[in-house]
C-alpha cells in the first residue's frame, strides 16, 4: 500500500480509506478486470453464430483488453491465488464463468467441423497462449492486437483441426508397430 500511496500521490490514510485492505484492492481490480472482459465478449458474441468467428471474436476481445491494461493482467497473472474467504469465490465464479464460456465455443466449433479434440486441453491450451502475452509484447515490434488475435486464431485453430489428423497417424504408426 506504500508503494502505491507513492505512486498514486496519495496519501497511505486516503488509500486506507477507499480501500481496508490490499485484499479489497485486488478484488476490486480483478472483479473489475474480468466483469468487464466477459461482458465486451457477450455483446460481441450476441450477434454472431459461426462458430469459428465466435472462436476468433473471443481471442481478440482478450488480447484487446489485456494489451490496453497490461498492469492489471500483471498483477491478475501473479496474484491469482491471493484472495481468500468471499473475495476469491466471487472472483473464481466469474473466471469458470469465462472458462464455459470459451467451452461452449469451442463445442460449437468442434461439432460444426466433425472434430475431436479434448476440450480442457484445447481451453488451457488458448489460455496459455493468451494469458502470457504481457510476458513478451512489445508494441514497438509487434502487431497491434487485431493482428495479433488474427494469428494466434490462426495457430491454435489448426492446431486444433489438425489434432484429427495426428491421431489417425498415431493409430496407424502403433497398428504397424504391433
Amino acid at each position: 500500500m506504500r508503494d502505491l500511496s507513492r505512486a498514486s500521490g496519495m496519501s497511505l490514510a486516503g488509500l486506507y480509506y477507499y480501500f481496508e485492505s490490499k485484499e479489497k484492492l485486488l478484488y476490486l481490480i480483478q472483479k473489475h478486470t474480468f466483469t468487464t472482459v466477459v461482458e465486451r465478449l457477450r455483446e460481441r458474441l450476441s450477434d454472431v453464430d459461426d462458430p469459428e468467428a465466435c472462436v476468433r471474436i473471443f481471442i481478440l476481445n482478450h488480447l484487446e483488453y489485456f494489451l490496453a491494461n497490461q498492469k492489471a493482467m500483471t498483477v491478475l497473472s501473479h496474484e491469482d491465488d491471493v484472495l481468500k474467504n468471499g473475495f476469491g469465490q466471487e472472483i473464481a465464479a466469474i473466471k469458470r464463468e469465462y472458462y464455459r464460456i470459451c467451452t461452449d465455443l469451442l463445442d460449437a466449433f468442434k461439432r460444426k467441423n466433425k472434430l475431436t479434440f479434448s476440450n480442457r486441453i484445447a481451453v488451457l491450451s488458448l489460455f496459455g497462449m493468451i494469458n502470457w502475452i504481457y510476458t513478451w509484447y512489445n508494441p514497438r515490434v509487434d502487431a497491434n492486437a487485431k493482428e495479433l488475435a488474427r494469428e494466434m486464431g490462426d495457430t491454435f485453430l489448426r492446431g486444433i483441426c489438425g489434432a484429427n489428423s495426428v491421431k489417425k497417424v498415431r493409430r496407424k504408426k502403433f497398428a504397424v508397430s504391433t
